[in-house]
């Protein structure tokens, strides 16, 4: 018996959970095959068998929580079960305790659902024998499987059996037959919170209790929400963070914005974005002063690292939570280059589809909340960096040029720096650097 184990799939991951399990019990897996989906801090990611033999059991269900190298399932492949697990004949008995740190008020049993396990509905009723897809969207959906009839092998429902109950306000998943569907169309279901984990049944668990005074109820917190609570928090307590502001004249920028993109979309090729021109602008004034482009590890460190390579994550909302896709090399790269490249780093960071090269190796972050009317803000470093840029909106002004009040556009932005490297002499130099850069535009993508 082969232990399949919780994989490290991205460098930040402490934990994953378990979206979608693409094989079950009693199903014959080859070298290859996708067992489970997994979904980490950053993305939703196939996990592929790297040994052959039927899998005997799944430990963590669906929607739960495990750490890294924790078994999640058991692979049969001829050698017996005393082999996976020395002197535990029963493993999916111990596994169904709460976690050790969970608190005595919130602790649930969970036992290990296995394919032939009855969902529970929406009403509390206890169906027919339902796949996992189904039990899932029954919970999420609170569909009342009772008076369903399973067109599947026993009697089993499946997707195309509960279409008509969706169709009816429920959200439409994909089909049972193309299992990678959850991560391409719809966002991963959230994982429960580190204190608590969940029943299989419910879509809010019982720890859940409705606040009758202010009308709250509780909503576990997906995998990526969850690192970004532990890793901002850390950033905020340790590192002790400073700030500067500067403003720029940003009238040439937008000028030269639309004269590029008119020629662009003449030429039937993508337009460019201020922060496309933006990351590019700070790619090169990182290029002037590589001191800031460094990272530090902590106190306990006593070096810090000078990165030669120039590489600018931004900050993308996605439903699932912030997710800082990397362009790497950015002052090598042309602002069209960035641009295109950064669309199609959206869209995989909406999709959930990143992978962890794309997420990782960072040496700077831009923030930029000027698409939603921000004039103003400061960002939490992104560890191990050293510094972040917040960007606000461009707006227009009036500003005195010469003896005359006239409108121009201007542009705020805030750098927030990890003081332990980077003193304010050199942060105000940086920013120096990246105000002459917008206010002649053409530097940008001379």
């Amino acid at each position: 018996m082969i232990e399949i184990k919780m994989p490290r799939l991205s460098d930040t991951m402490e934990e994953g959970a378990v979206s979608v399990w693409r094989k079950q019990p009693g199903e014959v897996v080859e070298v290859g095959d996708v067992l489970v989906e997994i979904e980490t801090d950053k993305a939703v990611m196939e996990y592929e068998a790297y040994q052959a033999g039927t899998l005997a059991e799944i430990l963590v269900p669906e929607g739960q929580n495990a750490g890294i190298g924790a078994p999640i399932a058991l692979l049969d492949d001829g050698s017996g079960l005393a082999a996976a697990s020395p002197g535990d004949q029963n493993p999916a008995a111990e596994r169904s305790a709460v976690t050790p740190d969970a608190p005595a008020s919130a602790q649930v049993a969970v036992t290990t659902p296995t394919a032939e396990t009855p969902a529970a509905s929406g009403n509390g009723t206890t169906p027919k024998v339902a796949s996992p897809l189904v039990r899932k969207l029954a919970r999420e959906n609170r569909l009342d499987l009772s008076q369903v009839t399973g067109s599947g092998p026993g009697g089993r429902i499946i997707r195309a059996d509960i279409s008509g109950l969706l169709a009816h306000g429920a959200t439409a998943s994909a089909p049972e037959d193309i299992p990678a569907a959850p991560a391409l169309a719809t966002p991963a279901p959230a994982a429960p919170t580190p204190e608590v984990i969940a029943t299989p049944a419910p879509a809010v668990t019982t720890s859940s209790v409705t606040d009758d005074v202010r009308g709250s109820r509780a909503i576990p917190m997906s995998q990526v929400r969850r690192v970004i609570a532990r890793r901002l928090s850390a950033s905020a307590r340790e590192i002790p963070h400073f700030y500067v502001t500067a403003v720029a004249d940003a009238e040439a920028l937008m000028e030269l914005r639309a004269t590029l993109n008119a020629q662009l979309a003449e030429a039937d090729r993508a337009k460019v974005s201020v922060n496309d021109l933006l990351i590019r602008a700070c790619a090169l004034a990182l290029r002037e002063h590589p001191e800031v482009n460094v990272s530090y590890n902590g106190d306990d460190s006593a070096v810090m690292l000078v990165h030669d390579r120039v590489n600018i994550g931004f900050a993308v909302a996605a439903k699932s939570g912030l997710i800082v896709p990397v362009i790497r090399d950015a002052d090598t790269k042309t602002a069209t280059q960035i641009g295109g490249e950064a669309k199609k780093l959206i869209r995989l960071a909406v999709e959930r589809k990143l992978t962890p090269d794309q997420t990782s190796g960072g040496t700077f972050t831009i923030s930029n909340l000027g698409m939603y009317a921000v004039e103003h803000f400061t960002a939490i470093i992104n560890p191990p960096e050293a510094a972040i840029l917040a960007v606000g909106a461009t707006a227009r002004e009036p500003v005195v040029v010469g003896e005359t009040l006239v409108p121009r556009y201007r542009l705020r932005y805030t750098l927030s720096v990890d003081h332990r490297v980077i003193d304010g002499a050199l942060a105000a130099k940086f920013l120096q650097t990246l105000t002459k850069l917008i206010e002649t535009p053409w530097t940008i993508i001379a």
